[in-house]
């Protein structure tokens, strides 16, 4: 195993490293930092809680030189506004001894601060997809001086709707240019996507990137609706005081106010709920105190699963089975971080355990099923969401429909019409029939 001092590093980012403790480099940034160094286009793929960020860091700000030019010359794009203050905070612990200008930008806050930040002129410049096209439509920002693009969470960016936007920023970039794409997964979409702009990528990869961290314990359970969930999560909260830092993950921005609601007062000043309908100050305020430990429960939508680090995370709850098998490695790869280890929980109800089958086919590997414990109480009550339609391809062949004339009797001979091909036809057999009464 080397150590950073092995590796082609300034003393200034040496410096930096060893005040934060960090002597080895995981294995995606030791095997990415001389291909990064080197120029060339990278895809690098590892599972959560690897050091991706410091991957791609390290070697940039190794390579950043002074200049007093004012336009960005290396441009970060990620999904979130929480994944953009986290990778400011990461640059700012990097390059505590090198000189390097460097602002995050989103939206949900005033665009004219952020003119005046890349106005006074930046080196390093992350944002989120649509912030970073509006700041180029007021002639602000430019990108003539990009020498390097980096897309974190590349898969998602693509999942999340953000494809219109990346391509429109791809194809306003310079040309020339290096591409660096980091992300826990890759699916054969993305990677079709990528071979249209990436000119020669190489791609790193650690491990199997389908398989979560194994330090992280997973369980399910079968659970048949709703309500059945909240009262499983009750008592899962009531008898597992290990469960002391736990990150609940729901399908919806609604299903997270919900679950909030019913639970909230049973467990006073311990939850929080983030979603991307949440203001800006009670998001950051969220995490921020999650982050602490003044709340024992974060409910959330998937808008944190990607990227975000939150440090001795215990436990992950997902409240619902994500529909997506990536999803699902990115939700519990919050818990088991660097040295710690972590556990995972699924409820899995009748219609999700289509979900559970895609999921551990992707993992190569089941997902133990615990029985519910015998004090949950079972509800027999469904949500609007959860009824069944009553729909199916018989449905209109039933007897009653059969026997019912309705709009399907035979019409009298009075109200019989018959279709004589439009009003010119019409005429014109008018004015044939009419020519022979004339002989």
């Amino acid at each position: 195993m080397i150590t950073f001092d092995q590796l082609n590093l300034s003393k200034q980012l040496l410096n930096a490293l060893s005040e934060l403790g960090y002597i080895y480099p995981t294995p995606i940034q030791e095997k990415s930092f001389p291909v990064i160094m080197s120029g060339k286009n990278v895809i690098g793929v590892a599972q959560t809680g690897t050091g991706k960020t410091f991957a791609y860091l390290l070697p940039i700000l190794r390579q950043l030189k002074y200049s007093e030019e004012r336009q960005p010359r290396i441009l970060i794009v990620v999904p979130t506004r929480e994944l953009v203050l986290q990778i400011v905070k990461e640059i700012e612990k990097l390059s505590k001894y090198v000189s390097v200008r460097f602002a995050g930008v989103y939206g949900g806050t005033n665009i004219n601060t952020q003119k005046t930040v890349v106005y006074n002129g930046l080196d390093i410049l992350v944002g989120t997809p649509g912030r970073l096209m509006d700041l180029a439509l007021t002639g602000i920002l430019r990108w003539k001086s990009i020498q390097t693009l980096v897309i974190d969470e590349v898969d998602e960016m693509f999942n999340l709707g953000f494809r219109t936007q990346l391509v429109n920023l791809i194809d306003a970039l310079p040309k020339k240019r290096q591409t660096l794409l980091f992300s826990a997964t890759m699916s054969d979409d993305v990677k079709k996507i990528i071979s249209e702009f990436v000119i020669a990528p190489v791609t790193v990869a650690i491990a199997n990137y389908s398989t979560p961290v194994e330090k992280i314990e997973q369980t399910a359970y079968y659970v048949p609706n709703f309500h059945t969930k909240v009262n499983l999560l009750e008592h899962l909260l009531k008898n597992h005081p290990e469960l002391n830092r736990v990150l609940v993950f729901v399908k919806s921005k609604r299903l997270a106010d919900n679950l909030y609601t019913e639970i909230s007062n049973k467990f006073p000043n311990q939850l929080g709920v983030i979603h991307s309908n949440k203001t800006q100050p009670q998001r950051f305020g969220a995490i921020q105190q999650f982050g602490s430990g003044e709340l024992r429960v974060l409910i959330a939508t998937d808008i944190i699963a990607r990227g975000l680090d939150i440090e001795n995370i215990t436990h992950v709850i997902n409240f619902d089975t994500p529909d997506i098998a990536t999803d699902y490695i990115h939700r519990i790869g919050r818990t088991g971080r660097a040295d710690k280890t972590g556990a995972s929980i699924t409820f899995i109800s009748e219609a999700e355990k289509e979900f559970q089958v895609q999921i551990e086919t992707y993992m190569n590997k089941e997902i133990p099923i615990v029985e519910l414990p015998k004090d949950v109480k079972i509800s027999t009550k469904y949500t609007e969401d959860e009824k069944p339609v009553l729909f199916d391809k018989g449905y209109y062949k039933s007897s009653t429909i059969k026997k019912s004339k309705g709009a399907f009797h035979e019409k009298k001979g009075k109200n019989m019409k018959i279709n004589l091909g439009g009003p010119y036809k019409r005429r014109m057999a008018l004015e044939k029939k009419q020519g022979r009464k004339r002989k």
